[in-house]
This record gives C-alpha cells, structure tokens and sequence, in this order.
C-alpha cells in the first residue's frame, strides 16, 4: 500500500504545548510510510480553533485520522462533527466532550487535577484573560517523566490558553465520537486531567481501544510516544478495512 493510499494524520495540540510536542510521534508515523500534519491550534475559543482545524483538513484534500491532546480534544472533537473526511479519532490525555461540556466543567468532574494551583494569568488587550504554566511549576504538573531539561524547554515555548477556550461548552448537538471510532492514550499520573476521568469519557464514547500507561505524565506524546503512534496506527488500520 503506498502512502497516497493511506489517510493523513493531523495532530492538534492541546494548552501549554505546541505543534513540537509532537515530534516524536511523527518521527515514528514516518517510518510507518504516514504522512503527518502538526497543526497549530490557536487556542483562542473551542469554535474559532475547530473551524481552523478543520480548514486545515479542508486544505489537505484526502482522508484523515483526527488526533488531539488534551484541551486539543475540545478541538477535533467539533471539528470533525460532520466531517466526512475525517475516519477516526484518536484522544492522548484530552477531553472528550458531549455537547455544552467545557474544558473547565469536565475538569472538576473527578478528584485530581492540580493544574488550577500552577498557572499564571494575565489580562488580554483584546478582552478577557490568558493563562500559561509558571515556568518553576512546569515540570512536576505538566512533564515529570521527562528530564528536567526538556522540561526547562517546554515550559519556554508553551503556547498559553485564554480563558474563553477553557470555558467555551461544545457547540456541536452531535459530538464527532458520537459517529465516528475512537481510541484513547493516558497516563496514570496525570496531574492536568485526571485517569478517572478519562476513562470515564473513553466509556462514554465506546472507545474501540484504551491505552493506560502506568507512571505517564500529562505530556505522554512526549515521553511516551510509541504507545500513542500504535493508538494511531490502529485507527489507521480500522480505516482501511
């Protein structure tokens, strides 16, 4: 099969990350023969970065695998509601909301998420506030099974989140996992979004696989990638039949 026949996968971060984060998975798509797309998600509001999102995939012109991280699966999980071309989605550590869910409501349906007590805010010219991670806090709530020093690095290009994102509900009436599969990467450590809460939404949207990895962080594309290139290789597959 060549890679003409095989569909793109597009990969939208999520808060405090950035298109980078995902280096190490496409790295490994390629050597699979995928073609991979990093999108730059805004993170300005969860229906401004979805239509984005999905002129991005309008732009590609061929079948997709949907892949979001965390505050990135508010994101895809508009964008691809309706979407033909797009044939699976993949969720790493990210939300999965039904409609009128909010980042920030979902986060407060189970117990531990410390993320609130780690970030910084700041008033937008435009109106409202934005948040980014403090630096000194990044490592242990963000990447604590990563070395320090990529951490350091982290934390200096992560891309901040305006509150409106946060709080923004899911506008579609149909959730894109509502129709289409899905699988599902997390880690038991995550200190962003809690496990229980995840594998309360990978339930919910009858996930087709569930990869839990004991002693992951919230960034497990990041230090876990292997066990995220094989969720989305398996989308890949269920894809083509």
């Amino acid at each position: 099969m060549t890679t003409n026949e095989q569909p793109v996968v597009v990969l939208v971060h999520g808060a405090f990350a950035e298109s980078a984060s995902w280096n190490r998975v496409i790295r490994r798509l390629h050597g699979h023969g995928l073609q991979a797309v990093a999108a730059g998600n805004p993170l300005r509001s969860v229906a401004g970065d979805a239509a984005y999102v999905r002129d991005v995939i309008n732009g590609i012109g061929r079948p997709v695998v949907l892949v979001g991280h965390s505050y990135g699966g508010m994101v895809i999980t508009q964008a691809a509601a309706g979407l033909a071309a797009v044939q699976a989605l993949v969720y790493v550590a990210a939300f999965t909301p039904d409609t009128g869910e909010s980042a920030l409501q979902l986060s407060g349906k189970f117990e531990g998420s410390t993320l609130g007590g780690a970030l910084a805010a700041y008033p937008l010219a435009s109106g409202g506030n934005e948040f980014r991670i403090a630096d000194e806090k990044f490592h242990a709530q963000f990447c604590a099974d990563l070395d320090a020093e990529e951490a350091a690095l982290m934390a200096a290009t992560q891309r901040p989140v305006t509150e409106k994102a946060l709080t923004d509900g899911l506008e579609v009436s149909e959730p894109a996992w509502r129709a289409k599969p899905s699988w599902f990467v997390l880690g038991d450590l995550d200190l962003n979004i809690p496990a229980e809460l995840i594998r309360f939404m990978a339930g919910r949207a009858s996930a087709r696989g569930v990869r839990e990895i004991a002693g992951a962080s919230h960034a497990v594309a990041a230090s876990q990638p292997e066990a995220v290139t094989a969720a989305i290789l398996d989308a890949v597959r269920d894809g083509q039949g």
